[in-house]
């Protein structure tokens, strides 16, 4: 494969002295060996690696990353000063470690010369390591599968995961995005064992340690990398477990393009899979797809495979560049600490982003699937193939795959499930309500430390960043976007790149000036909220300020003015047009809607930002609602509610424009809005006197039981996928408001499961509703029911629904089998989360949640303090409290710990309790007259 014009070498502009590798030597190949032994106890792997490097400085040590698990024993280094069969042993003390920055030291003192020499020539370093597989889900770890039923045993197996920063726990190397080189890759492992990599196999076979082999002749032309790893390692000290024994075979791998070290995969175990082809115009060659899985899941794993099929032809047309390696698998993980992950060649993920049983499984299941899948090929070229520079430019890779793979390609495989309205209730709102703290994040971040990477993979970088995008594509027009993005991907194939890089490319396809038009939008925290003010005669003043979700934006932080896309559409004699050409880029400005009858900025909520209209206009639009598109009433609910929440209005407004929608509403997306609106209500009022709760949830049970009446419980033929989702929807919302009727039926539903084991009355897309309602109404048989659903699911989705419905008990003794689970360690570190997050909003366990993360504080550092999964847990046990005590005692918890991995996520959940706290003493006395005068109270 050619490797473009690639020589991208890093020069000091691009470095931090005190955080990134310097730039005395360019890593060019690695060519490396893993021994995997998974019977040994504990689980363990030794490998072999030779570096061949690039001199560009004088310099008399190697400075590269390892982390403090991997155990380097030996070191040596040949140049081509030495003569050909010799090299230079290190000693141990020539290897230093500094853990701050995972980075090791090579003194090179003992080279002729006291070290390298720039442009000296055929220098090679070699590394023999070992390590201990460990679960922790990040570098080269562990996983267990399902146990079998014949033996009792659970499946081990060891896959990678790199992203952002975890290779270097794997194996010693030049750990950042920029430093791009090639790899071949081989693999050890017992015969009966599956072994994965980037790249399709180039020969197997038996493999033996060399009997001769020694740490001197390690660099020599003869030597046979891997051989010095034999059974007397120190990494194979000890136990093998009985009858675990059995050849060996050694398979290697093609070299790969230039890639980052963040993308190499591999993978060791027993697995079966299911094959395809894809067969591409671009070239005439046919690609392999494969999808691995443990025996007993691979049945699910067919829409899995057909998704790539389908979906790679559509990006190499919009492209115009093929895929570029010569086979692409898919590997699913028991335990994963994202969703997916891109590796070139090897895609991987957790069961719930690759399976379904396509009888058993919802529709919300199988979008995740096409979803998941659909972004991660979108960075088989956002990404892989072009990488970003440095992880400030995060988004690049991740908000492209997010419009590419949840709308573009979507939208032309599956058009009948409205990806680019879902997108909005997806992604737009996600963005907005992060967006909207005051703690947020710039979508391109400075972010120095490699240690502080993992919190910025949040709903800035893709949502926001995506969104950001689909604003972009609507303004310039998709088809120029697109060509855009080729341009770019063109000009930068095997390298690296800068989102000036997009700009350019973007700019060359519009003939407009995109770094100007968005410089803001990506350089800058937040997003702007416009007003608008009716002066009469159909002339609006309109003026732009920064949004908080706390409504208070001090004037430090309300100077950015943002290139805004007003979108403006008229309404006049029952047609409608949009104005494409208003834009507004100083703070305030005016524009004449002329005679229009009726008028809406943000024509198809196509800008990232709000509008605040007047109370009078609001109610208009209200009733006007229906001569709007979808997508403008999804913005029209969801700016009403959040402005309220912020201030800017009363809830009594957003309250009355629900109730003057709702009852000729028919789409999914708007009653989306509308569910998580009152829901928002009913979670943030928790507290407040008893009368007023029970009006509210009156209020909810009112507004969606017309709904679940006319839509029944159960799918029909022919009903479109927006309509099961919004069966699901109403039923979900009127079950959380205990309507009675809904309540009773969801019970009767299950009570036919617990009694003869048939699930046929409860459909898969509100299956979660069932179980959630029979646990928080039942008692300890419905709780035992759904536990052995969780420990017996028949696919992976609905082991989730029954993780989330565990922890929806309310009965304290139920509540309290639920944390036990989590205390005993029946939980796998990867759902962890989910058990947070379902317990933090359920009420009747809010502030047990948060006690429990107080209590096992130092476990969970211990645990996920190097996945992004602190994140997640912080959030889901505080930042659904909503008292100023709760804001003094959370910010006193964290106040001398070290949270500077996730300090993020502590001040996001701080900012969502004062915005809650806020709206409270704003607003409880409005909604209570409003709950009255409406006969709520």
């Amino acid at each position: 494969m050619s490797s473009g014009g690639a020589t991208n070498v890093p020069g000091n502009a691009d470095t931090n002295p005190e955080y990134r590798l310097p730039t005395d030597v360019y890593p060019e190949h690695y060519e490396l060996v893993v021994k995997t032994d998974l019977a040994a106890n504990p689980p363990s792997y030794s490998g072999e690696l030779i570096v061949t490097l690039d001199v560009k400085k004088d310099t008399s040590s190697l400075v590269f990353n390892m982390s403090k698990s991997l155990n380097i024993t030996h070191t040596a280094i040949t140049t081509s000063d030495l003569k050909s069969s010799s090299s230079v042993v290190l000693s141990e003390s020539d290897l230093t470690y500094n853990e701050k920055n995972d980075r090791g030291t090579l003194n090179l003192s003992s080279l002729p010369g006291g070290g390298l020499k720039a442009g000296q020539k055929d220098v090679k370093v070699w590394f023999r390591f070992d390590s201990v597989l460990a679960g922790n889900m990040v570098g080269y770890y562990l996983s267990e599968g399902d146990k079998d039923e014949k033996t009792g045993e659970k499946p081990k197996y060891a896959l990678t995961q790199f992203e952002p920063t975890a290779a270097r726990k794997a194996f010693p190397c030049w750990d950042e995005p920029l430093l791009k080189s090639k790899y071949t890759i081989s693999m050890i492992a017992r015969e009966h064992e599956t072994v994965l990599s980037n790249m399709p196999e180039v020969e197997s076979k038996a493999w033996q340690p060399a009997r001769n082999a020694n740490v001197e002749s390690a660099l020599s032309s003869s030597y046979q990398i891997g051989s010095l790893l034999d059974a007397s390692s120190k990494q194979s000290e000890g136990k093998t477990e009985q009858g675990a024994g059995g050849e060996w075979k050694v398979t290697k791998f093609e070299t790969t393009p230039l890639i980052s070290s963040y993308l190499v995969a591999y993978a060791c175990g027993v697995f079966a899979s299911l094959s395809s082809e894809h067969h591409s115009k671009k070239t005439g060659k046919t690609v392999p797809l494969r999808i691995f899985a443990t025996p007993n899941l691979i049945k699910q794993a067919q829409f899995g495979l057909d998704v790539k099929k389908w979906a790679l032809p559509v990006y190499e047309e919009i492209f115009d560049i093929p895929y570029a390696l010569p086979k692409l698998d898919t590997l699913v993980a028991h335990d994963f600490d994202a969703g997916a992950m891109e590796n070139w060649g090897l895609i991987t993920g957790r069961t719930t982003a690759y399976l379904i049983d396509p009888e058993k499984s919802s529709l919300a299941a199988r979008k995740r699937v096409a979803d998941v899948q659909c972004h991660e090929l979108a960075h088989m070229w956002f990404g892989d193939i072009v990488t970003m520079k440095w992880w400030d430019n995060l988004w690049l890779n991740e908000a492209f795959a997010t419009i590419m793979g949840e709308l573009v390609i979507p939208d032309r495989i599956w058009p009948e499930w409205k990806p680019r309205q879902s997108f909005l209730d997806t992604h737009l709102t996600r963005a907005l309500n992060l967006d909207s703290q005051r703690s947020s994040h710039a979508i391109e971040v400075d972010c120095p430390d490699a240690g502080k990477i993992n919190q910025i993979f949040d709903a800035i970088s893709y949502s926001k960043g995506a969104s950001v995008l689909r604003m972009l594509s609507g303004v310039v027009g998709e088809d120029k976007f697109l060509k855009g993005v080729s341009i770019y991907l063109k000009k930068h194939l095997y390298s690296n790149a800068t989102t000036k890089d997009l700009w350019d490319g973007i700019s060359e396809s519009s003939g407009l000036d995109v770094a100007k038009i968005m410089a803001n939008w990506t350089l800058k925290v937040g997003f702007p909220i416009i007003n608008v003010e009716e002066q009469g005669d159909g002339k609006l003043k309109l003026t732009q300020n920064r949004f908080l979700s706390t409504g208070d934006a001090k004037p430090e932080e309300d100077e950015t003015l943002w290139w805004v896309p007003l979108e403006v559409k008229t309404l006049s004699g029952g047609k409608s047009s949009v104005d494409h050409k208003a834009i507004m880029h100083e703070r305030s400005t005016t524009y004449d809607v002329g005679s229009a009858e009726d008028f809406k900025l943000n024509a198809d909520t196509i800008g990232v930002y709000r509008v605040n209209y007047s109370p009078e206009r609001l109610a208009k639009l209200g009733k006007q609602a229906k001569s709007f598109t979808v997508e403008d009433r999804v913005g029209l609910v969801s700016d009403a509610a959040t402005l309220a929440r912020a201030g800017y209005g009363k809830t009594s407004g957003s309250l009355s424009l629900i109730s003057e929608i709702a009852p000729s509403e028919n789409e999914f997306l708007v009653w989306s809005q509308i569910s998580g609106a009152l829901a928002k209500l009913g979670q943030v009022w928790w507290e407040q006197p008893e009368n007023v709760r029970n009006a509210i949830m009156k209020l909810r049970a009112d507004v969606f039981r017309p709904m679940v009446q006319k839509l029944g419980y159960d799918n029909k033929e022919g009903d479109a996928p927006d309509v099961k989702e919004l069966r699901a929807c109403v039923i979900n919302a009127a079950a959380a408001a205990e309507e009675e009727e809904v309540v009773k039926e969801l019970r009767s539903r299950f009570d036919h499961f617990m009694k003869t084991g048939d699930d046929s009355r409860i459909p898969p897309d509100i299956q979660r509703n069932v179980f959630s309602t029979a646990i928080q109404f039942g008692g300890s048989e419905e709780w035992e029911k759904v536990l052995s659903v969780y420990h017996d699911p028949p696919n992976p989705s609905t082991k989730v629904d029954a993780m989330y419905s565990l922890c929806t008990a309310r009965k304290d003794e139920l509540l309290e089998r639920t944390f036990k689970l989590l205390d005993d360690g029946e939980v796998k570190l990867q759902d962890v989360y989910i058990f947070v997050i379902g317990l933090g909003s359920n009420e009747f366990a809010r502030r047990r949640t948060g006690d429990w993360y107080k209590k096992n504080y130092d476990k969970l550092f211990k645990d996920f303090g190097e996945t992004y999964g602190m994140t997640y847990l912080v959030k889901g046990s505080f930042s659904y409290l909503a008292s100023e005590k709760d804001y003094q005692d959370v910010e006193a918890f964290f106040k001398d710990k070290d949270t500077s991995a996730f300090n993020l996520a502590v001040s996001q959940t701080l900012d969502s309790i004062q915005a809650a706290t806020q709206w409270l003493k704003r607003d409880a006395t409005d909604v209570e007259e409003w709950l009255k005068s409406n006969k709520y109270m």
